[in-house]
């Protein structure tokens, strides 16, 4: 894990396999099951269109029941090997910043390479421990979840 003041890097390897962990973040309806850095916190609604150009936007929900939405655009999207695209607090719309993805096979688990870039100071958001722990409800749901060899079809969900 590296953080300076305007990037946090996060390496990791996921106990499952790349295509498990690519659908985990293109697939709506299975980004509901672990988005979002509160452990008692659920999925509300996702909308994905993971293609370059293509639109997301993730609505999630805290223990609490405050919500939160992001929202980007797909930068780069190269299947099972790289994901890239902007990001924003839906409030927060003034502060823009960068997330790519790079997924690297290990046997049957998954090396998963973070970087969300340009988060600046003016966002409220405390990112390092937000994916810290976002990144561990995807482990629990990766090691939790039987995958088949389609995909669900769903780029859009609520729950």
């Amino acid at each position: 894990m590296n953080v300076d003041s305007d990037t946090i890097k996060i390496e990791t390897v996921l106990r499952s396999p790349v295509e498990n962990v690519w659908k985990a973040w293109t697939d709506a309806s299975f980004i509901l099951k672990w988005f979002g850095s509160d452990p008692g916190g659920t999925g509300v609604q996702a909308v994905l269109d993971p293609q370059p150009g293509g639109h997301f936007e993730i609505t999630f929900a805290n223990a609490d029941g405050g919500e939160h939405t992001c929202s980007g655009v797909y930068l780069n999207v190269e299947k099972f090997r790289k994901l890239s695209f902007s990001w924003t607090w839906k409030s927060e719309p003034s502060v823009e910043s960068f997330v790519a993805i790079v997924l690297t096979p290990e046997n049957n688990f998954t090396k998963m390479e973070f970087e969300h870039a340009h988060v600046g100071t003016a966002s409220m958001h405390n990112y390092l421990t937000g994916w810290k722990s976002t990144f561990e409800k995807l482990e629990r749901f990766l090691s939790a979840t039987a995958f088949s060899n389609t995909n669900s079809g769903a780029n859009r969900v609520r729950q």
